[in-house]
């Protein structure tokens, strides 16, 4: 009779002890070091950006999240917070250039939309944003892509403009400069603490 096969891992063990399933996730499994510590070590583009230092993943959140308070000023402290939280998942996942998602499919659509819930759920956020959100964070998430891809990624601006569409209200450039590691985990999760703080007050 042959072995039963055992299925194959799906947990990964985190710096922080905990083990946190990727197919399944537990927001108890969910900590905010691990996310910082993890997004400051993704690189966009996959790495294929000028300067020294990559650029993060952590420090795309952090302009992103300043990007939508630009085009929404009166935008609100949680959804400021889900923001900055957009790209949580790939602390675990990485960051998978667009092109190769849509090959990739809906497998990792749904791995992905499970930790975002989760990691939502951890931090007593919605599970599920609505519409005009989601559209903000996106329209967001495009506004820095031009710029990073113009500025870091050796696009043209036409180029880019095709792509991303050029953003509108914005100066020619953003002067990006890729955070060392360190200081890009620092600053995100200080910039979740300060939004966190407004988000859930100390009593």
């Amino acid at each position: 009779m042959p072995p039963r096969s055992t299925p194959p891992r799906a947990w990964q063990r985190m710096l922080s002890g905990r083990r946190l399933d990727l197919l399944d996730p537990s927001p108890l499994d969910v900590e905010i070091d691990d996310i910082a510590h993890g997004l400051a070590r993704v690189a966009r583009w996959n790495g294929q950006t000028f300067g020294e230092h990559a650029f993060s993943v952590a420090q795309h959140c952090v302009l992103v999240e300043e990007l939508a308070l630009r085009l929404e000023p009166k935008l609100e402290p949680r959804y400021r917070l889900t923001v900055l939280l957009h790209d949580a998942p790939e602390y675990v996942i990485g960051d998978m250039i667009s092109p190769f998602k849509a090959v990739v499919g809906g497998g990792y659509k749904t791995v992905e939309a499970r930790l975002e819930a989760a990691i939502h759920i951890r931090f007593g956020l919605p599970a599920t944003l609505p519409a005009a959100i989601k559209a903000l964070t996106k329209q967001a998430d495009h506004v820095s892509a031009y710029f990073e891809a113009v500025e870091l990624a050796g696009f043209g601006a036409e180029e880019a403009a095709k792509i991303f569409g050029r953003p509108k209200g914005f100066p020619e450039r953003l002067g990006l400069d890729p955070w060392p590691v360190g200081e890009a985990q620092a600053r995100f999760l200080a910039r979740f603490r300060e939004l966190d703080a407004l988000v859930h007050p100390p009593k």
